[in-house]
């Protein structure tokens, strides 16, 4: 397991700077993370710091509350990849899921997938606003449309990731869609637990602590 190449590190707060960010793109090559998961913003700087490595930028869509219209978010998701985004995590629409209107969640998926044109999709639900039932809904509807990734949290809501939520969304998906956990995974043993209960990938802005402690 290259535990390394799992992670996305994370700097999406709303103060960051562009030094945090050359920071974060330079200990992402040293580290050599799956990603650097940024704002759209700072997307270009990033493109440009890590075009000739293999880390990926990574961007955010509808973030953090996904209640931006579709034809927003499948503006977000092409200008992102015109500036160098090469994964999109898109947050999910979670009133039109408290609304059962799974017809419109769908096609607000489907958008971006669209938009990405082949470019890697994950699917944020905020697990921490969902019930076991409409975890399961949404995981469906990801799949339906065509994403990668189903990703429990955006980090700015009530809560993050928890073991059993990954265990329920690796469950729904199976081998066809991947799982990324993100939000309070602070440390290697946090990280280790949610991997085995079936994470292909870790958000979080502690991947250098996580790193540093698998090595003890």
């Amino acid at each position: 397991m290259q535990l390394n190449k799992m992670i996305d590190h994370t700097l999406l707060k709303q103060d960051a700077t562009l030094e945090q960010i050359k920071e974060l793109c330079k200990q992402a090559k040293e580290y050599d993370f799956a990603s650097v998961c940024v704002n759209p913003w700072y997307v270009s700087e990033c493109y440009q710091i890590l075009k000739d490595s293999d880390v990926k930028v990574c961007t955010v869509i509808g973030f953090p509350l996904g209640s931006n219209t579709s034809a927003t978010k499948a503006f977000e998701t092409k200008d992102a990849i015109n500036n160098g985004a090469r994964e999109i995590d898109m947050v999910l629409n979670v009133s039109a899921l408290k609304n059962k209107d799974y017809e419109f969640v769908l096609n607000d998926i489907k958008e971006v997938v669209k938009a990405a044109n082949g470019v890697l999709v994950k699917v944020i639900l905020e697990t921490c606003l969902l019930s076991k039932d409409e975890i399961v809904k949404a995981c469906n509807l990801a799949k339906e449309a065509g994403a990668q990734y189903v990703k429990t949290s955006t980090g700015f809501s009530t809560g993050g990731a928890t073991v059993d939520d990954v265990a329920l969304m690796y469950k729904t998906v199976g081998d066809t869609l991947k799982v990324k956990a993100s939000g309070g995974v602070r440390s290697y043993e946090d990280a280790i637990k949610m991997v085995e209960a079936g994470a292909s990938r870790i958000g979080t802005s502690n991947g250098i602590k996580i790193m540093l402690e698998a090595k003890k």
